[in-house]
């Protein structure tokens, strides 16, 4: 199984965005992990539409957005404009969650959906065999910078088997508190692709970070 990581975007210097972008486009990373947040479904702000364009026009890397945000379903067409690839909206954010993961695959994008670190597997159940990919939140969303939940390896043991049992074809996805000190117990235990903020950007050298994510991953 190929094994995929994520950079986060929202831990980059912002000032200096051209830069960060090149440097996950040179390295072994696989996709670049954008978080939108709008104040509402989280107490941070990040950034919309207009970054996300001027990101997608030097990179040459999957886009995986992972929207934070209330009522996601008025911009998704928006996000596919502005360049989305993989398009990730909350279960706790989405009223009508088939349909608004009918609308992102329409829209020709892959439909992921995120949990938060209270919210159990089991609500995924009737929806599984449509996602292409189901984000574990790993710290509460909103910060970056969080200490990972322990929890979660119980939670991803939870959806390795629910996929398993339903035929589905979706990717497991972590995101928070990915360092090399865990990286190779997640992906043993059943993660496919792995989003590291902090742990990358705040490197000494983000891309031989990224590579060594990727072998440790990958082993």
């Amino acid at each position: 199984m190929n094994k995929f990581i994520a950079p986060s975007i929202l831990a980059a210097d912002f000032a200096n965005l051209q830069h960060a972008v090149e440097m996950v486009n040179n390295s072994k990373a696989d996709w670049f992990h954008i978080d939108v947040m709008d104040g509402v479904f989280v107490p941070n702000i990040s950034f919309g539409m207009p970054v996300i364009k001027a990101i997608k026009k030097h990179a040459t890397k999957t886009m995986d957005v992972h929207l934070m945000i209330v009522d996601p379903d008025r911009y998704i067409s928006n996000f596919k404009k502005a360049g989305a690839d993989i398009l990730t909206v909350h279960y706790e954010a989405c009223t009508h969650l088939h349909r608004t993961v009918q609308v992102i695959k329409a829209e020709g994008m892959k439909a992921g959906v995120s949990l938060n670190p209270h919210t159990p597997i089991a609500v995924l159940e009737d929806i599984i065999c449509d996602l292409d990919l189901v984000l574990i939140m790993s710290v509460n969303p909103g910060f970056g910078g969080q200490s990972f939940i322990e929890n979660t390896y119980k939670k991803i043991e939870q959806l390795k088997n629910l996929i398993a049992y339903s035929g589905s074809k979706a990717l497991i996805e972590v995101d928070g508190g990915v360092t090399d000190k865990n990286i190779q117990q997640l992906s043993e235990a059943g993660v496919d692709a792995f989003v590291a903020g902090s742990f990358v950007f705040k490197s000494e050298n983000p891309s031989e970070t990224i590579s060594n994510l990727k072998k440790l991953a990958s082993k």
